[in-house]
């Protein structure tokens, strides 16, 4: 039997235990916004990178799509390339068809994915992951196939062009203001996210991908959970594809293809899947590798494939936590340390 000391000691280990589950990663969110810090510094220095900050922005949005049903749920969709593209085509028929506020097209495009993932998710919600990945892929070539063949709605192989300005409640946004707004849209959801994954629903949804029978006989109905994520994840990246639409001013059916989804999955194994916003780094780092170094733009694709295989077998939970193990390696050295 414990000791009241010892109950008393494992009562604050416990404790400790359970604050750490639910206060927020507010290291990884510091690291985060020290990081956006210097990226729009970065950015100040030319239209060049100001683009790449968009694009990155887009591709973090995407990854933080996928975070929540693939790294949280376990839960593999493929279908994240057609969901952007709702997301950037959602704004470009607004944009071009009407003269609401295009606002609303970013809200209409996650709704859409949204539907749509989960109409998804119920036609696979029997079967084995393996069929929802299969499944999603197979819907994101067919709607490409369909964007490319409906001129009349999508504006076929040309897209949609001469998109509008965004703006908001009568504002138009400048350039840098753009910049800016982008930035803090990937902190703020990345932000709810990490909030997410540490509220009890998320602890329940990563129970889902070691111990789903668990999850099911607590009372927990696990299909619907499942569906919710994916739902989730779909709104996201369709925020990616309106974030890119509405800085590029186009959209077309090869903007938005299967190949972007293979990309995202890198995001976060680089970055670090124990917080979303390894995601984020990742994408940082795709956008660097296979488009701002000159030097290896051209195999730069390799690179990351190959970059990807070494974090895998040296550090599985991606950069995040390697630094993590470093930073704590470096401080039990210098508490070791022998003082003169």
């Amino acid at each position: 039997m414990a000791t009241p000391v010892e109950s008393r000691a494992d009562g604050g280990r416990a404790s400790v235990a359970l604050r750490r589950r639910v206060t927020p990663d507010l290291r990884s969110l510091a690291l985060a916004v020290i990081g956006s810090a210097t990226l729009l510094a970065w950015a100040s220095q030319s239209a060049f990178n100001q683009d790449l900050l968009l694009l990155t922005g887009a591709y973090a949005l995407i990854a933080l799509g996928m975070y929540v049903p693939f790294v949280m749920v376990g839960k593999l969709s493929l279908a994240y390339g057609a969901y952007a593209a709702m997301g950037g085509y959602s704004v470009g028929l607004v944009a071009s068809r009407s003269s609401w506020p295009l606002i609303v097209a970013w809200v209409l495009g996650a709704l859409v994915a949204a539907t749509a993932a989960t109409i998804l998710g119920l036609a696979t919600r029997r079967l084995s992951n393996w069929y929802l990945a299969s499944v999603t892929i197979l819907f994101a070539v067919a709607f490409e196939s369909w964007l490319q063949e409906n001129d009349g709605i999508t504006g076929g192989a040309g897209g949609i062009a001469g998109i509008r300005d965004f703006e908001l409640l009568g504002w138009t946004l400048t350039r840098d203001q753009s910049v800016y707004a982008a930035v803090a849209l990937v902190l703020v959801v990345g932000l709810a996210i990490d909030r997410m994954r540490l509220s009890a629903w998320g602890v329940t949804a990563r129970t889902v991908r070691e111990e789903p029978l668990v999850v099911e006989t607590s009372g927990v109905r696990v299909p619907t959970l499942v569906l919710l994520a994916l739902a989730f994840g779909a709104a996201v990246a369709s925020l990616g594809g309106a974030l890119f639409t509405s800085s590029v001013g186009s959209i077309t059916p090869d903007t938005f293809t299967v190949h972007l989804v293979f990309l995202a999955l890198f995001m976060p194994l680089i970055g670090g899947v124990g917080t979303p916003w390894g995601a984020t780094l990742g994408a940082a780092l795709v956008v660097q590798l296979t488009l701002n170094s000159s030097s290896i733009s051209s195999s730069g694709t390799l690179i990351l494939s190959v970059g990807v295989i070494l974090m895998l077998l040296l550090s599985p939970n991606g950069l995040l936590t390697m630094a993590d193990r470093l930073r704590r390696v470096i401080g039990d050295l210098l508490v070791r340390r022998p003082t003169r």
